[in-house]
């Protein structure tokens, strides 16, 4: 959700030291049954350096764990290290790469073939450029903000630390996303922002879901507002215009009460029998209209808005035309 969406096959650690390119290849071949980002970096890799890779015509997706599928008659599993352990993997020959891995924020993929460690791949996603100013602006409004993720702990840290956050929840399966969304409504509304598969669960959950336009058709519909252009300043966008139109009902509201409340006893007389004073059909009628224009041009200064407090990044530009209802 914070990052390009385009992460890249940055590593490659084998066991036993076997040939790298087999293994990769047989990674991709799995992961071809999957749309997550990483799915595309491992598979394009492979391409890249094996040619084309076969597609995978039956594969079982865990989420917020892997994938796993039988190929050319082995039993090959792909994910965390957390299922890994779950599965009872020995990841010690893996190790070392892992942890240098993680300390470098990089996000590490691994690869069982019998039950057995075979592999290990790091995958670095950069940053959307406007992610850091995001999450400046969420703040400037008030809002608590925390990253709710399912990747590793030492990646999601060193996000937290490039784009300013403090509060993180990582390494959390869709389950634990939801005890998460569940903890942070003790304290008010939660709005959760999502873009994967993984996110589904949570976006529904919170009182608003907000999907990334271009994440996963399944976090698209269980979200309340879709942000079109794909980028995390949308969400910013939203919040921002959202509390404006609520103040412009509260403005015209007021208005249109008290001019009303004031003006509708004059017509009808009420001032007649003190001083005589009398208003006319043609002047009330006239007043009535510029009430309503009154009404109607308060309204129309959202036209400008939506673009929330102002940063000096030049990356940040966000516009109420990226927002959309979720369908």
């Amino acid at each position: 959700t914070l990052t390009e969406g385009k992460p890249a096959l940055t590593g490659i650690e084998t066991a036993d030291g076997a040939a790298p390119d087999p293994l990769l290849r047989l990674a991709a071949t799995v992961e071809t049954a999957s749309e997550h980002p990483i799915a595309r970096a491992l598979i394009d890799a492979a391409e890249l350096r094996t040619g084309p890779v076969p597609l995978l015509d039956t594969a079982e997706i865990l989420p917020g764990r892997g994938i796993t599928a039988e190929v050319d008659g082995q039993q090959v599993a792909l994910g965390n290290n957390r299922w890994m352990a779950e599965l009872g993997i020995d990841l010690a020959p893996l190790s070392d790469a892992m942890t240098r891995w993680q300390d470098e924020g990089r996000s590490v993929v691994l690869l069982a073939v019998d039950g057995r460690a075979a592999a290990a791949f790091a995958v670095s996603d950069p940053v959307k450029p406007d992610a850091a100013a995001t999450v400046r602006g969420l703040q400037a409004l008030g809002l608590r903000v925390a990253m709710i993720t399912g990747d590793g702990t030492a990646p999601a840290q060193a996000l937290a630390r490039q784009i300013g956050l403090d509060e993180v929840a990582a390494e959390l399966m869709p389950d634990g996303k939801l005890a998460a969304i569940a903890a942070l409504k003790a304290h008010g509304p939660v709005a959760f922002v999502g873009d994967g598969i993984n996110d589904a669960p949570a976006l529904a959950a919170a009182d608003v879901g907000i999907a990334i336009g271009t994440g996963t058709e399944i976090a698209i519909e269980a979200a309340d507002v879709v942000l079109t252009a794909g980028r995390p300043s949308g969400a910013l966008t939203a919040i921002d215009l959202s509390r404006q139109t609520i103040r412009n009902i509260r403005q015209n509201l007021a208005w249109a009460f008290g001019y009303n409340i004031v003006l509708l006893p004059v017509a009808a007389g009420v001032l007649y029998p003190v001083n005589g004073l009398l208003l006319s059909p043609a002047l009330a009628a006239g007043a009535m209209a510029m009430s309503s224009v009154l009404v109607v041009s308060n309204a129309l200064r959202l036209r400008k808005a939506g673009q929330g407090p102002r940063e000096d990044d030049h990356e940040y530009r966000s516009r109420s035309q990226e927002i959309r209802p979720a369908e």
